[in-house]
């Protein structure tokens, strides 16, 4: 009989179902990604407002066509006002190196609004291949 060892992998026990299915919904409750979002505005009619967090020079130099900049510290209830209070928020950055989407993504969730963040990116619009649109929009 073979003795089996643990691989990194495995030696932490792998969670019950139940559990992973009710953290992984939570995730996407949380969380879209730039494939969808792309889908979603090449549809034409998105049901959701997309935010690039980051600061006007940066939106400038490129961003997700169609997107809004509406850097994190700017994001209060009296701006947020313009816009319906069941209006989902998606909000990106320039990538995993950066908190802008994090930090807008709470402030937003502190005004009561509906918000997901867009894993990746503009790290990862580029790497599925999507253009960028420059500009100040």
């Amino acid at each position: 009989m073979r003795s089996h060892t643990a691989s990194r992998v495995t030696e932490a026990p792998p969670a019950p179902a139940a559990e992973a299915e009710a953290h992984f919904a939570r995730r996407l409750a949380l969380e879209t990604d730039c494939d969808d979002v792309h889908a979603a505005l090449a549809g034409g009619a998105p049901d959701f407002v997309l935010l690039d967090a980051r600061g006007p020079a940066a939106f400038a130099r490129g961003h997700v066509p169609g997107a809004l900049n509406l850097p994190h510290r700017a994001i209060t209830p009296e701006r947020m006002a313009a816009w319906a209070a069941d209006t989902l928020f998606v909000v990106y950055c320039a990538g995993p190196h950066c908190n802008a989407a994090d930090r807008a993504a709470l402030r937003l969730a502190r005004c009561g609004r509906p918000v997901k963040l867009m894993i990746g990116g503009l790290t990862g619009w580029q790497d599925e291949g999507f253009a960028l649109a420059t500009g100040p929009g």
